[in-house]
């Protein structure tokens, strides 16, 4: 058997990239748009860094992690998201005397061990974007309405957020213990993960896909009605917030988020299209992650995109992406003197910025003019014997199906003023800001 991609893992072929340029193009204006700034962190950290912040008890750190030890006895591991290194990063830098808060992003794969399914690979893409320094609710605000403006911008549509409130370490033990209470009452009808998340990590109970633990995470204990008054003020402004902008939301009582450091404010965007996973992407607030990791206390608020539901979501829904721009011209040849013509010609169009392309080896005009058609070229350049002895060549319109003699030295002007198709996007739309739209 010949080699394959690791399972979970994908080749990205070249008919695929015109959808990750045009997602990459888009993420670009978007953070320009709200001023936040790229900080590219490490693919692998200290493996405590994701134990202590993702929290011991979860699916990632229990199951999911790429850990490994190298060569000097240091415990590393793969990034499985991106939040905690930014957060480290925010740390080490010294980044607490910038103006708050601190807006941050980056792009790049993370690793974890699980089911492949559709848009979710065991190495994902994702864009995540932090904004760290400041417990204001209109922060949680921004990156909701950044989030929900990269997906307009794509041309999205049936969008809607999900959110709820998990409170914070002051308020959420009594929750715990109501819940625990709540599910020992029902635990012989659970499944065997929800009866070790019981244990382990009960907020997780809230999250089971499970068809038998359904009925009983509906009727769980609401978060909401256990939040201290600071999380209880701050989730009510933040609606207010949504409901100023016309933001159209769903309380959502069972969306807890997967990882220990969340506190406050989580959210999920929803896209009509992918399947039964709804949910396109997920974030919410942190405010005890930096203290985890060792730093003073910071509050931050973030999300993570993966590029590959983006992707899947725009085949979905039907999308168009922009394409690479066509080679102007093909340069099509015959016979030793006329190959020394040819790559002349390559290397001075090229030089001057005309893209072209050609074949190599001993290949018929009729083959390599298949080739040219092939690569959608405008034009080709047709050098024989008779054209390589007389310092002409043929230029041919593939369009038209005109073609002229052209003297060897007036090739690469001529080409130059000719139209090349190129990508071009416009500035993001956001009308929603302006007009104050519903989704």
């Amino acid at each position: 058997m010949p080699f394959q991609s690791p399972r979970g893992t994908q080749d990205i072929l070249p008919e695929e990239q015109p959808y990750w340029t045009h997602v990459h193009r888009r993420i670009e204006h978007i953070t320009q748009l709200y001023g936040y700034e790229r900080l590219g962190v490490p693919m692998f950290e200290d493996t405590a860094i994701f134990a202590r912040g993702i929290g011991a008890g979860t699916d990632i750190v229990d199951k999911e992690m790429y850990s490994f030890e190298d060569r000097g006895g240091d415990s590393l591991t793969l990034r499985p998201e991106f939040t905690a290194g930014i957060v480290r990063a925010y740390i080490e830098h010294g980044m607490h005397t910038r103006p708050q808060p601190v807006r941050l992003y980056d792009t790049g794969s993370c690793f974890r061990y699980e089911r492949p399914q559709a848009g979710r690979y065991r190495e994902h893409h994702q864009l995540s974007l932090e904004a760290l320094g400041e417990i204001d609710p209109a922060v949680d605000l921004e990156i909701m309405t950044m989030t929900w403006a990269l997906y307009d911008d794509l041309g999205f549509g049936d969008l809607a957020f999900q959110i709820n409130s998990i409170g914070c370490p002051k308020c959420r033990p009594a929750y715990i213990d109501r819940l625990v209470a709540y599910y020992r009452e029902h635990e012989a009808a659970i499944c065997e993960d929800c009866q070790r998340r019981l244990v382990s990590n009960p907020m997780r109970l809230l999250d089971c896909k499970s068809d038998q633990c359904q009925p009983i995470a509906d009727a769980a204990p609401h978060t909401t009605d256990y939040l201290c008054d600071e999380c209880r003020e701050h989730f009510a402004d933040l609606r207010r917030y949504l409901d100023l902008l016309q933001r159209p939301y769903t309380l959502n009582h069972r969306l807890a988020r997967g990882l220990d450091y969340y506190t406050k404010t989580v959210f999920e965007v929803w896209a009509a299209g992918i399947g039964a996973q709804a949910s396109v992407c997920g974030g919410g607030r942190y405010d005890v992650l930096a203290e985890l990791l060792g730093g003073p206390p910071t509050p931050g608020v973030g999300v993570g995109i993966g590029i590959e539901r983006i992707i899947l979501t725009l085949k979905a829904q039907g999308i168009a992406v922009p394409q690479p721009p066509r080679p102007v011209a093909a340069v099509v040849y015959r016979g030793d003197a006329a190959k020394a013509v040819a790559l002349r010609l390559l290397s001075d169009l090229r030089a001057a910025g005309v893209p072209v392309t050609t074949t190599y080896g001993a290949r018929s005009f009729k083959s390599q003019m298949k080739q040219a058609d092939k690569a959608g070229a405008a034009y080709a350049l047709l050098i024989g014997d008779d054209e390589a002895a007389a310092g002409t060549v043929t230029l041919r319109d593939l369009v038209a199906g005109e073609q002229e003699t052209v003297p060897l030295g007036d090739v690469v002007e001529r080409l130059k003023r000719a139209p090349v198709e190129q990508v071009e996007e416009d500035e993001p739309k956001l009308g929603w800001l302006a007009e104050g739209r519903t989704a």
